[in-house]
């Protein structure tokens, strides 16, 4: 089985997180190996666990550092000109996973979840690839759902992942 990618997008407390987080949950229960990957929207780099010897030897200059302890590896590495999603994948595929949730890189070419906070966001819904919004307000346009309706979402993207993509009981058709 090819990895399958989707990206989950939105503005900040949008519900990006916590969907993912509950994708998570809901597939590694079903048997899926999930990986996940967050682009650190907030500008600078992302925090490392102060006084480790890892972080000391990048802080060093290594341009890779990474610990193992019993089965976990914790990695830090440094491009020159930064990290594009294509070479980022790649790497995930080492890992051999059936799925991949990427949250961020908005304009990034693959099938996407919009996470929409208000009526302000709803452009969002024409960045490329879009298969499903989930809003904080009513939607009455295609794979749109109330973030209320927890149960209803949960369900299309199990069904998306296992590949029934136009197979779903719970799309509006209203």
């Amino acid at each position: 089985m090819a990895m399958i990618i989707l990206q989950v997008v939105g503005y900040q407390n949008s519900g990006k997180t916590t969907l993912i987080e509950k994708c998570v949950k809901e597939l590694t229960k079903q048997g899926y190996k999930v990986g996940t990957l967050k682009h650190h929207g907030h500008g600078g780099k992302p925090a490392l666990p102060k006084e480790k010897d890892s972080t000391r030897h990048w802080e060093a200059g290594a341009v890779v550092s990474a610990v193992e302890g019993d089965g976990t590896l914790l990695l830090t590495a440094t491009a020159k000109n930064g990290w594009n999603l294509s070479e980022l994948i790649e790497l995930y595929r080492h890992f051999a996973i059936d799925l991949l949730l990427i949250e961020g890189f908005k304009h990034s070419p693959y099938p996407k979840i919009v996470c929409l906070r208000d009526e302000s966001d709803v452009y969002l819904l024409q960045l490329p690839n879009v298969v499903a919004s989930i809003s904080w307000m009513p939607l009455k346009q295609g794979n749109s759902f109330f973030i209320q309706e927890e149960n209803k979402y949960m369900q299309w993207i199990m069904n998306y992942v296992k590949g029934e993509k136009h197979v779903c009981d719970c799309e509006r058709t209203d």
